[in-house]
């Protein structure tokens, strides 16, 4: 038993731990069984719930904090004397407050990854540009001298894009020796989104990199209702050996389309990995048995930008060059393109949020240490 004056460290540590598993048991099981039992909720920033893992480690350092706490107290004086000296220490008034406080946390997280459940209609007032990405998916883009590899730092370019366009619309021819529309024109960004994960070298089976087909088949992506302002955006390696991506680009700028390009890989250049089962097995060798190396080529996508009246940005492994080409289109005629209607996820962070911040300001409000009472003596309790 705790000696008189001091904190009592067993039951508090049960009550704590009790209710900590407790917690984490509930929030497994919901996510275990929310996707069948509930198929409209959803984590807008489920990424967001690792932070749950702080939880744990403040109960530990509350617990050793409360060990540390009482051996101070037994220090600073006798144990009978204690209660006088210390008058008020209350167990279960700190351990309260502890535990309002770490939920409202835990409650403040789930709100952060914003829970989301059922749908609503939006209407959209689109006004900007029509953007069409031309996508180098040839394999060429599997070299790793951009980290992870060449095709996921121009993917994640592509999503940023995606997350940045408010009003503009997008296509996505891909390419490698032939090019194809990915997407059609459109306002519906949710569904650019779809087409990122599928994105691969697998796409086309013709091998190579035909930029100057994939510039006309962009330039045929935009519609007699295109707007004003019209973009084309080349992400690519720039080995292009099929085709005149400069003369296409030209008969672009012509009819009143900006040619821009991203380049994705190094001067230097590097080989090309062959994977099986997801490992590296040996790299991509010609037909003389010498392994290929692919290089970017600065030179060709600069004069295809600069014949496109365009820019051409190098993107590295921390930059895709997206900021750049955003300015560019920002500062193109903008027009209007109609009004969209959407089915969006309803947000229902709030609910979280206010039972997280009414639990921690009671937790804030809350002392740990109980008030003189007049009747304790008839009353035969303790903290």
């Amino acid at each position: 038993m705790s000696a008189p004056g001091t904190y009592r460290n067993a039951p508090i540590s049960m009550v704590v731990i009790a209710v900590e598993v407790l917690a984490w048991a509930i929030g497994i099981s919901f996510l275990l069984y929310a996707p069948s039992e509930l198929p409209q909720f959803r984590f807008a920033k489920p990424v967001m719930l690792w932070a749950s893992f702080v939880g744990p480690v403040l109960v530990l350092a509350y617990l050793i904090g409360l060990r540390l706490k009482n051996r101070a107290l037994k220090r600073f004086g006798e144990a009978g004397m204690l209660p006088v000296m210390v008058p008020g220490v209350s167990s279960w008034r700190t351990a309260t407050r502890f535990l309002l406080l770490r939920h409202g946390l835990g409650l403040a997280i789930i709100a952060l990854a914003g829970p989301q459940m059922g749908t609503r209609v939006e209407e959209v007032k689109a006004k900007g540009v029509d953007v069409v990405v031309a996508l180098d998916v040839s394999n060429s883009m599997m070299a790793e001298d951009l980290k992870p590899n060449r095709m996921e730092v121009a993917k994640r370019a592509l999503a940023q894009l995606i997350d940045r366009m408010h009003g503009d619309r997008l296509g996505i021819v891909v390419f490698a020796g032939q090019a194809y529309t990915q997407l059609p024109i459109t306002a519906d960004r949710s569904a650019a989104k779809l087409f990122l994960g599928s994105l691969g070298p697998n796409m086309v089976q013709r091998q190579g990199t035909a930029i100057g087909a994939a510039i006309d088949q962009a330039m045929r992506s935009f519609g007699a209702d295109a707007a004003k302002g019209k973009t084309i955006i080349v992400i690519s390696d720039g080995e292009s050996f099929e085709d005149d991506g400069v003369t296409a680009a030209k008969e672009a700028a012509e009819k009143g389309i900006i040619v821009n390009t991203i380049g994705m890989g190094s001067p230097q250049g590097a080989p090309i990995p062959v994977r099986m089962n997801g490992a590296v097995v040996g790299f991509k060798k010609d037909k003389e048995g010498q392994t290929v190396m692919t290089k970017l080529d600065e030179g060709m996508l600069s004069r295809i930008a600069e014949a496109g009246n365009g820019e051409y940005v190098h993107a590295t492994s921390g930059d895709t060059g997206i900021d750049a080409i955003m300015a560019k289109l920002r500062s193109m005629d903008q027009s209007d393109l109609g009004t969209f209607r959407f089915a969006g996820h309803e947000d229902r962070f709030q609910y979280f949020l206010a039972a997280a911040c009414a639990l921690v300001l009671i937790g804030l409000c809350m002392g740990e240490r109980t008030f003189a009472n007049p009747f304790k003596k008839h009353i035969g309790w303790s903290a």
